[in-house]
Protein backbone atom coordinates (compact mmCIF):
# COMPACT_ATOMS: atom_id res chain seq x y z
CA UNK A 1 0.00 0.00 0.00
CA UNK A 2 1.64 3.56 -0.88
CA UNK A 3 1.30 6.18 1.73
CA UNK A 4 0.77 9.40 -0.38
CA UNK A 5 -1.37 11.60 0.64
CA UNK A 6 -4.41 10.84 2.24
CA UNK A 7 -7.89 11.47 0.36
CA UNK A 8 -10.12 13.65 2.26
CA UNK A 9 -13.00 13.23 3.83
CA UNK A 10 -16.95 13.90 5.09
CA UNK A 11 -18.19 12.22 7.93
CA UNK A 12 -22.13 11.79 8.28
CA UNK A 13 -23.92 10.91 11.63
CA UNK A 14 -27.92 9.94 10.07
CA UNK A 15 -29.08 10.50 14.09
CA UNK A 16 -32.42 9.40 15.56
CA UNK A 17 -33.73 10.56 19.33
CA UNK A 18 -30.55 9.07 20.64
CA UNK A 19 -28.68 12.25 21.74
CA UNK A 20 -26.30 11.18 24.25
CA UNK A 21 -25.21 8.49 21.99
CA UNK A 22 -24.57 11.60 19.12
CA UNK A 23 -22.23 12.93 21.52
CA UNK A 24 -20.25 10.16 22.93
CA UNK A 25 -20.17 9.76 18.62
CA UNK A 26 -18.83 12.69 18.25
CA UNK A 27 -16.44 12.91 20.76
CA UNK A 28 -14.43 10.12 19.22
CA UNK A 29 -14.69 11.39 15.99
CA UNK A 30 -12.60 14.83 17.80
CA UNK A 31 -10.20 12.26 18.58
CA UNK A 32 -9.19 11.27 14.99
CA UNK A 33 -5.71 11.01 13.78
CA UNK A 34 -6.99 12.31 10.91
CA UNK A 35 -9.50 15.28 11.27
CA UNK A 36 -12.11 15.04 9.14
CA UNK A 37 -12.83 17.83 6.35
CA UNK A 38 -16.28 18.15 7.64
CA UNK A 39 -18.77 16.64 9.93
CA UNK A 40 -22.44 16.66 8.94
CA UNK A 41 -25.68 15.26 11.25
CA UNK A 42 -28.90 14.52 10.04
CA UNK A 43 -31.27 14.60 12.61
CA UNK A 44 -34.94 12.89 12.18
CA UNK A 45 -35.82 13.23 15.94
CA UNK A 46 -38.97 14.58 16.80
CA UNK A 47 -37.57 17.21 19.07
CA UNK A 48 -34.25 19.26 19.53
CA UNK A 49 -32.04 17.60 22.11
CA UNK A 50 -29.52 15.80 19.16
CA UNK A 51 -29.79 19.57 18.01
CA UNK A 52 -28.80 20.65 20.75
CA UNK A 53 -26.03 18.72 21.45
CA UNK A 54 -24.68 19.85 17.73
CA UNK A 55 -25.13 23.71 18.92
CA UNK A 56 -23.00 22.80 21.91
CA UNK A 57 -20.08 21.05 20.22
CA UNK A 58 -19.83 23.69 17.34
CA UNK A 59 -18.16 23.31 13.41
CA UNK A 60 -21.34 20.65 12.38
CA UNK A 61 -23.42 20.96 9.39
CA UNK A 62 -26.60 20.24 10.34
CA UNK A 63 -29.45 19.06 8.53
CA UNK A 64 -33.48 18.01 9.81
CA UNK A 65 -34.61 15.36 7.91
CA UNK A 66 -38.72 15.75 7.95
CA UNK A 67 -39.59 12.55 7.31
CA UNK A 68 -38.60 11.01 10.63
CA UNK A 69 -37.32 7.81 11.56
CA UNK A 70 -37.35 5.01 9.29
CA UNK A 71 -35.41 6.99 6.12
CA UNK A 72 -32.14 6.71 7.00
CA UNK A 73 -31.36 6.29 2.71
CA UNK A 74 -32.70 9.75 2.71
CA UNK A 75 -30.59 11.15 5.55
CA UNK A 76 -27.13 9.40 3.93
CA UNK A 77 -28.77 11.32 0.42
CA UNK A 78 -29.13 15.04 2.41
CA UNK A 79 -25.91 14.18 3.80
CA UNK A 80 -24.07 13.61 0.16
CA UNK A 81 -25.64 16.55 -0.96
CA UNK A 82 -24.31 18.74 1.42
CA UNK A 83 -20.51 17.90 1.29
CA UNK A 84 -18.14 20.54 0.33
CA UNK A 85 -15.39 19.35 -0.59
CA UNK A 86 -14.28 16.21 0.58
CA UNK A 87 -12.86 12.91 -1.95
CA UNK A 88 -14.83 10.34 0.08
CA UNK A 89 -17.79 10.64 2.34
CA UNK A 90 -17.99 8.15 5.47
CA UNK A 91 -20.66 7.22 7.58
CA UNK A 92 -21.08 6.07 11.35
CA UNK A 93 -24.09 5.77 13.10
CA UNK A 94 -24.54 7.58 16.08
CA UNK A 95 -24.11 4.17 18.53
CA UNK A 96 -20.82 3.47 16.95
CA UNK A 97 -17.77 5.15 18.59
CA UNK A 98 -14.71 5.27 16.40
CA UNK A 99 -10.83 4.34 17.16
CA UNK A 100 -8.59 7.39 17.14
CA UNK A 101 -7.24 5.89 13.66
CA UNK A 102 -10.37 4.93 12.24
CA UNK A 103 -10.97 7.69 9.54
CA UNK A 104 -6.88 7.40 8.97
CA UNK A 105 -7.51 3.16 8.07
CA UNK A 106 -10.31 4.19 5.85
CA UNK A 107 -8.58 7.07 3.58
CA UNK A 108 -5.39 4.90 3.36
CA UNK A 109 -7.43 2.32 1.21
CA UNK A 110 -8.49 4.78 -1.18
CA UNK A 111 -4.92 5.20 -2.84
CA UNK A 112 -5.74 2.91 -5.30
CA UNK A 113 -8.40 4.35 -7.87
CA UNK A 114 -10.72 1.44 -8.36
CA UNK A 115 -11.30 1.32 -4.82
CA UNK A 116 -15.35 2.54 -4.70
CA UNK A 117 -15.86 1.93 -0.72
CA UNK A 118 -13.96 0.66 2.22
CA UNK A 119 -15.83 -0.58 5.20
CA UNK A 120 -13.98 -1.32 8.63
CA UNK A 121 -15.36 -3.60 11.80
CA UNK A 122 -17.87 -3.41 14.44
CA UNK A 123 -17.20 -4.60 17.41
CA UNK A 124 -20.21 -5.76 19.20
CA UNK A 125 -18.94 -7.04 22.57
CA UNK A 126 -19.88 -10.30 21.66
CA UNK A 127 -17.96 -13.97 23.03
CA UNK A 128 -16.20 -14.59 19.85
CA UNK A 129 -17.29 -12.80 17.20
CA UNK A 130 -14.02 -11.82 15.64
CA UNK A 131 -13.61 -15.28 14.71
CA UNK A 132 -16.96 -15.30 13.47
CA UNK A 133 -18.06 -15.83 9.73
CA UNK A 134 -14.05 -14.15 8.96
CA UNK A 135 -14.06 -15.83 5.86
CA UNK A 136 -17.29 -15.13 4.85
CA UNK A 137 -17.91 -11.07 5.35
CA UNK A 138 -20.07 -9.34 3.48
CA UNK A 139 -20.93 -11.76 0.31
CA UNK A 140 -23.56 -11.61 -2.33
CA UNK A 141 -24.50 -15.06 -2.62
CA UNK A 142 -25.82 -16.83 -5.38
CA UNK A 143 -29.34 -17.70 -3.59
CA UNK A 144 -29.80 -14.00 -3.37
CA UNK A 145 -28.57 -13.92 0.28
CA UNK A 146 -25.98 -11.60 1.80
CA UNK A 147 -23.59 -12.29 4.42
CA UNK A 148 -22.53 -9.96 7.53
CA UNK A 149 -19.54 -11.16 9.96
CA UNK A 150 -18.97 -7.28 10.13
CA UNK A 151 -17.36 -7.94 13.77
CA UNK A 152 -15.02 -10.79 12.14
CA UNK A 153 -11.54 -9.84 12.23
CA UNK A 154 -9.61 -12.27 9.53
CA UNK A 155 -6.28 -10.18 10.27
CA UNK A 156 -6.08 -8.80 7.08
CA UNK A 157 -7.98 -6.67 4.18
CA UNK A 158 -10.64 -8.43 1.98
CA UNK A 159 -12.73 -7.93 -0.99
CA UNK A 160 -16.34 -7.43 -0.31
CA UNK A 161 -19.38 -7.49 -2.20
CA UNK A 162 -21.62 -4.89 0.35
CA UNK A 163 -20.50 -2.66 3.51
CA UNK A 164 -22.28 -2.43 7.23
CA UNK A 165 -23.95 0.95 7.19
CA UNK A 166 -22.68 1.75 10.72
CA UNK A 167 -19.17 1.63 9.56
CA UNK A 168 -18.67 2.58 5.81
CA UNK A 169 -17.19 5.00 3.24
CA UNK A 170 -17.65 5.50 -0.20
CA UNK A 171 -15.75 7.43 -3.07
CA UNK A 172 -17.75 10.54 -3.64
CA UNK A 173 -17.19 10.38 -7.33
CA UNK A 174 -18.07 6.82 -7.78
CA UNK A 175 -21.62 7.59 -5.20
CA UNK A 176 -22.53 10.54 -7.80
CA UNK A 177 -21.39 8.47 -10.77
CA UNK A 178 -23.14 5.49 -9.70
CA UNK A 179 -26.78 7.67 -9.72
CA UNK A 180 -26.76 8.51 -6.04
CA UNK A 181 -28.44 7.12 -2.95
CA UNK A 182 -32.17 6.44 -3.21
CA UNK A 183 -34.39 5.42 -0.56
CA UNK A 184 -36.79 2.61 -1.31
CA UNK A 185 -36.14 1.07 2.02
CA UNK A 186 -38.71 2.35 5.13
CA UNK A 187 -39.20 0.72 8.63
CA UNK A 188 -36.15 -0.85 10.16
CA UNK A 189 -34.58 0.62 7.09
CA UNK A 190 -32.57 -2.90 6.68
CA UNK A 191 -30.77 -2.99 3.60
CA UNK A 192 -30.82 0.93 2.62
CA UNK A 193 -26.50 0.63 2.71
CA UNK A 194 -26.56 -2.19 1.25
CA UNK A 195 -28.62 -0.76 -2.21
CA UNK A 196 -25.52 1.83 -3.05
CA UNK A 197 -22.37 -1.17 -1.85
CA UNK A 198 -23.70 -3.41 -4.29
CA UNK A 199 -24.41 -0.93 -7.37
CA UNK A 200 -20.72 0.20 -7.43
CA UNK A 201 -19.97 -3.38 -7.18
CA UNK A 202 -21.59 -3.83 -10.17
CA UNK A 203 -20.14 -0.80 -11.63
CA UNK A 204 -17.04 -2.79 -11.36
CA UNK A 205 -15.38 -0.66 -8.30
CA UNK A 206 -13.61 -2.85 -5.15
CA UNK A 207 -15.29 -2.73 -2.15
CA UNK A 208 -12.68 -3.27 0.98
CA UNK A 209 -13.43 -4.76 4.18
CA UNK A 210 -10.53 -3.63 6.75
CA UNK A 211 -10.33 -4.88 10.48
CA UNK A 212 -7.83 -2.18 10.78
CA UNK A 213 -10.99 0.88 10.74
CA UNK A 214 -12.65 -0.30 13.95
CA UNK A 215 -15.83 1.09 16.14
CA UNK A 216 -17.31 -0.39 19.42
CA UNK A 217 -20.72 -0.23 18.18
CA UNK A 218 -22.95 0.07 21.28
CA UNK A 219 -25.99 -0.89 19.49
CA UNK A 220 -28.36 1.87 21.24
CA UNK A 221 -32.26 1.58 21.59
CA UNK A 222 -34.34 1.42 18.80
CA UNK A 223 -36.51 4.35 17.20
CA UNK A 224 -39.01 1.42 17.79
CA UNK A 225 -39.68 -2.01 18.63
CA UNK A 226 -36.91 -4.42 19.12
CA UNK A 227 -34.50 -6.09 16.94
CA UNK A 228 -35.73 -9.21 15.38
CA UNK A 229 -38.94 -8.19 16.18
CA UNK A 230 -42.31 -8.92 14.28
CA UNK A 231 -40.95 -5.70 12.52
CA UNK A 232 -37.89 -6.66 12.08
CA UNK A 233 -39.15 -10.15 10.17
CA UNK A 234 -41.32 -8.07 8.13
CA UNK A 235 -39.26 -5.16 6.54
CA UNK A 236 -36.43 -8.06 6.21
CA UNK A 237 -38.12 -9.59 3.54
CA UNK A 238 -40.01 -6.78 2.08
CA UNK A 239 -36.47 -4.92 1.88
CA UNK A 240 -34.74 -7.77 0.83
CA UNK A 241 -36.64 -8.27 -2.42
CA UNK A 242 -36.68 -4.31 -3.11
CA UNK A 243 -33.03 -4.92 -2.92
CA UNK A 244 -32.28 -7.78 -5.81
CA UNK A 245 -35.42 -6.09 -8.19
CA UNK A 246 -33.08 -2.99 -7.53
CA UNK A 247 -29.98 -4.16 -7.93
CA UNK A 248 -30.31 -7.51 -10.34
CA UNK A 249 -33.99 -7.58 -11.42
CA UNK A 250 -36.73 -9.88 -10.57
CA UNK A 251 -36.00 -12.19 -13.65
CA UNK A 252 -32.08 -12.68 -12.58
CA UNK A 253 -32.02 -16.05 -10.90
CA UNK A 254 -31.02 -14.73 -7.58
CA UNK A 255 -34.00 -12.86 -7.42
CA UNK A 256 -36.20 -16.22 -8.06
CA UNK A 257 -33.96 -18.83 -5.66
CA UNK A 258 -34.36 -15.87 -2.88
CA UNK A 259 -38.36 -16.84 -2.83
CA UNK A 260 -37.38 -20.61 -1.99
CA UNK A 261 -34.69 -19.07 0.73
CA UNK A 262 -37.90 -17.24 2.10
CA UNK A 263 -40.33 -19.89 1.28
CA UNK A 264 -38.13 -22.21 3.31
CA UNK A 265 -37.68 -19.38 6.06
CA UNK A 266 -41.79 -19.38 6.54
CA UNK A 267 -41.80 -22.94 6.85
CA UNK A 268 -39.68 -22.77 9.47
CA UNK A 269 -41.41 -20.52 11.41
CA UNK A 270 -44.42 -22.62 11.46
CA UNK A 271 -42.78 -25.68 12.02
CA UNK A 272 -41.84 -23.67 15.21
CA UNK A 273 -45.13 -23.36 16.14
CA UNK A 274 -46.40 -26.27 15.25
CA UNK A 275 -43.39 -28.27 17.69
CA UNK A 276 -44.99 -25.90 20.22
CA UNK A 277 -48.19 -27.36 20.32
CA UNK A 278 -47.69 -30.79 19.43
CA UNK A 279 -45.19 -31.49 22.01
CA UNK A 280 -46.76 -29.03 25.00
CA UNK A 281 -43.20 -27.43 25.69
CA UNK A 282 -40.23 -26.04 23.91
CA UNK A 283 -36.87 -26.45 25.75
CA UNK A 284 -36.90 -24.06 28.29
CA UNK A 285 -39.18 -22.10 30.17
CA UNK A 286 -41.47 -21.19 27.42
CA UNK A 287 -45.35 -22.39 27.06
CA UNK A 288 -47.54 -23.12 24.51
CA UNK A 289 -49.04 -20.05 24.47
CA UNK A 290 -45.60 -18.37 23.99
CA UNK A 291 -44.01 -20.90 21.74
CA UNK A 292 -46.94 -21.10 19.31
CA UNK A 293 -48.23 -17.49 19.41
CA UNK A 294 -43.74 -16.41 18.57
CA UNK A 295 -43.73 -18.74 15.90
CA UNK A 296 -47.01 -17.84 14.61
CA UNK A 297 -46.09 -14.39 14.74
CA UNK A 298 -43.14 -14.60 12.81
CA UNK A 299 -44.56 -16.32 10.20
CA UNK A 300 -47.05 -14.04 9.58
CA UNK A 301 -44.22 -11.07 9.61
CA UNK A 302 -42.18 -13.11 7.24
CA UNK A 303 -45.03 -14.18 5.13
CA UNK A 304 -46.49 -10.83 5.04
CA UNK A 305 -43.41 -9.03 4.15
CA UNK A 306 -42.43 -11.83 1.30
CA UNK A 307 -46.03 -10.94 -0.21
CA UNK A 308 -45.95 -6.95 -0.40
CA UNK A 309 -42.32 -7.28 -1.58
CA UNK A 310 -43.14 -9.20 -4.25
CA UNK A 311 -46.51 -7.38 -5.15
CA UNK A 312 -44.48 -4.01 -5.17
CA UNK A 313 -41.88 -5.29 -7.91
CA UNK A 314 -44.77 -7.53 -9.63
CA UNK A 315 -46.41 -4.00 -10.13
CA UNK A 316 -43.55 -2.55 -11.00
CA UNK A 317 -43.52 -0.09 -8.31
CA UNK A 318 -40.08 -0.68 -7.54
CA UNK A 319 -37.52 0.59 -10.25
CA UNK A 320 -33.95 -0.91 -11.21
CA UNK A 321 -30.94 1.30 -10.04
CA UNK A 322 -29.35 3.24 -13.00
CA UNK A 323 -26.82 0.91 -14.69
CA UNK A 324 -23.59 2.30 -14.83
CA UNK A 325 -20.13 0.39 -15.83
CA UNK A 326 -16.44 1.82 -15.09
CA UNK A 327 -14.44 2.40 -18.13
CA UNK A 328 -12.37 -0.69 -18.05
CA UNK A 329 -14.23 -2.82 -15.36
CA UNK A 330 -15.63 -6.01 -15.17
CA UNK A 331 -19.30 -6.27 -14.12
CA UNK A 332 -19.79 -8.83 -11.05
CA UNK A 333 -23.16 -8.40 -9.27
CA UNK A 334 -25.75 -7.66 -12.34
Amino acid sequence: MTTGPLASAAVLIATYNRPDHLRTCLDHLDRQTVAPAQIIVVDSSPDDRSAEVVRRHGGITYLRNALGRGHTATSRRMGVAAVVDADVIAFIDDDAYAEPDWLAELLRRYDDPRVGGVGGRAANGQPDEEAIGWDAIGSFRADGTLTGNFAADPGEDVDVDHLLGANMSLRLSAVHEAGGIEDFYPGTCLREESEIALRLRSAGYRLIYTPAALVEHVAGPYARGRRFDARYAYFGQRNHLVLLARVVGARDPRFRRYLGVAARQLGADLAYAGRALGRGRLSGPESIASGLGRGLTRAASTGAGLCVGLALVMAGRIPRAPRVVRAGAAVPVA
